[in-house]
């Protein structure tokens, strides 16, 4: 099979994993909003900035190593491995010791007995982590799309019933463990590769001088994406950290929907040709712009209707979250096109630029939000979507001088999602006021939605047939992918 059936394989399977595994979390994550405070949600936030902070020393970048790799050797898997098991294990021990300060820092007795538990986290991801890069560099995504969606039912079942019964915050806990252990053992089940005990020195060295900028980058990453969390939590509390959760939540499942298929199909498409230039151009030109047809339209539409949204989702009780859904979908826009800058410096053997770019990133977020928490939390949520918008022209310029990209063709890849997008919300916003005061916030949201899908489509259509009949062609290519390959 050749780099483009698998291109187009991969698209199918990453969009089925990501589609169905955030509609279906996405799903369990609407009803638990029902059942549980925004005290409890914000709580899980909070201990959660923690345990993620933790778990990027687990994977110390060495994913991204074995799939760049273009002759990958048993030692280096196993020696990946059984590196990630030791850190796993040291990750939960030091978690576990040092809940208790974390609490006592940000003055949440409760945080303590969470954090502890959520530890156990480490010690699963750990056996999973090297299935996971095995399957992703084979492009075997309908394995994943399986994982994921059993995971996510599991899980589910476990959250609801357990908030149900009226457990509050364990029951988000519980969600976590479940989804991670099965997650491992479909992943076992499904995998031929086992370790061995096998370890080399010589193998953990090359693997960490690849790693080691993308470890200093997924640091300064966390930083940038979770210093309004942390910031707010501790100055805010964890009620206005709940509510924030929810809006991020919503931003976060969407950049995965509408990013995060491409995007994870794009490191190993990228890396597979980067040997050819002309190639890899063309490649990077078409992911950016399918994405930003897809993604511009729907981040600017919740914008719009994010009154009707939060009310119909979530209830009455999470109405102080809408304000902060007017501004975080922003960042959705510009991240539409600069997750492909990282997986294009990667693939490139590049990851020091994408280091230095974070580092930069990191540093204006967090001058930005304590700078913004003197006004609140609308002038945090502010300043987290200035910062991004302010670091990606230097990105793009470097990227432009590794790569050879021309600055006209790849602003001409956004003439048509940005002009169909101007033209949906004029109409959407034209609707949404004339039917504010006369029909329901449900009925509203079903109207102006069903409307800017037609807007939006036959604004492509008729002002770009080439690229829609192209995108046409794409579609029925996905499609037909599975059965092509069964």
């Amino acid at each position: 099979m050749n780099i483009k059936s698998k291109t187009i394989q991969g698209v199918f399977w990453s969009g089925i994993q990501n589609w169905g595994s955030q509609a279906g979390s996405f799903i369990v994550f609407l009803i638990l909003a029902r059942l549980l405070s925004p005290k409890d949600f914000g709580l899980v936030a909070l201990a959660n900035v923690f345990i993620n902070f933790m778990q990027i020393f687990l994977n110390q970048g060495f994913a991204h190593a074995l799939i760049q790799k273009q002759n990958l050797e048993e030692k280096d898997i196993n020696t990946a491995f059984w590196t990630q098991v030791f850190v796993g294990f040291f990750l939960t021990t030091l978690t576990l010791s040092s809940a208790n300060f974390i609490a006592f820092t940000f003055n949440q007795p409760r945080l303590t007995l969470t954090i502890q538990v959520l530890s156990i986290l480490f010690i699963i991801a750990s056996l999973r982590q090297t299935q996971v890069t095995l399957l992703n560099r084979e492009f075997k995504f309908k394995v994943m799309a399986t994982c994921s969606l059993l995971g996510i039912f599991f899980a589910g079942i476990v959250g609801i019933l357990m908030a149900f019964w009226g457990y509050g915050v364990w029951s988000l806990v519980g969600q976590q463990l479940t989804y991670e252990i099965m997650e491992v053992i479909v992943l076992w089940t499904a995998s031929t590769w086992r370790p061995k005990f096998q370890f080399s020195w010589q193998a953990l060295s090359q693997l960490y001088r690849f790693s080691l900028n993308l470890l200093a980058y997924k640091l300064l990453e966390f930083f940038n994406q979770r210093t309004d969390n942390l910031l707010i939590g501790y100055f805010l509390g964890e009620v206005a950290l709940g509510y924030y959760a929810i809006s991020h939540r919503i931003l976060q499942v969407l950049t995965q929907l509408l990013i995060g298929t491409l995007n994870q199909v794009a490191l190993p498409t990228f890396s597979r040709l980067q040997d050819n230039p002309k190639q890899f151009l063309s490649a990077f030109y078409q992911a950016t712009q399918f994405t930003s047809l897809i993604a511009f339209p729907i981040f600017s539409a919740i914008i719009l209707l994010s009154p009707q949204l939060v009310i119909t989702l979530f209830g009455e009780h999470w109405r102080s979250a809408i304000p902060i859904l007017q501004i975080l979908p922003l960042t959705g826009i510009i991240r539409a096109v600069s997750f492909f800058q990282r997986s294009a410096f990667i693939a490139m053997g590049q990851p020091s630029i994408q280091m230095k770019l974070g580092l930069l990133n990191a540093i204006v977020n967090v001058i930005a939000c304590l700078i913004a928490l003197h006004w609140g939390i609308l002038a945090v949520a502010s300043a987290y979507v200035i910062s991004d918008y302010l670091v990606f022209p230097l990105g793009q310029w470097l990227l432009s001088k590794l790569i050879s990209l021309s600055c006209k063709t790849y602003l001409s890849q956004f003439l048509a999602p940005v002009t169909s997008t101007i033209i949906m919300v004029s109409v959407i916003f034209i609707i949404q006021q004339s039917l504010t005061s006369i029909l329901s916030l449900q009925l509203n949201l079903i109207i102006c939605c069903s409307i800017g899908f037609i807007v939006y489509t036959l604004s492509i259509k008729l002002l770009f047939p080439e690229l829609f009949s192209h995108v046409f062609t794409l579609v029925a290519l996905l499609r037909s992918s599975p059965q092509t390959n069964s």
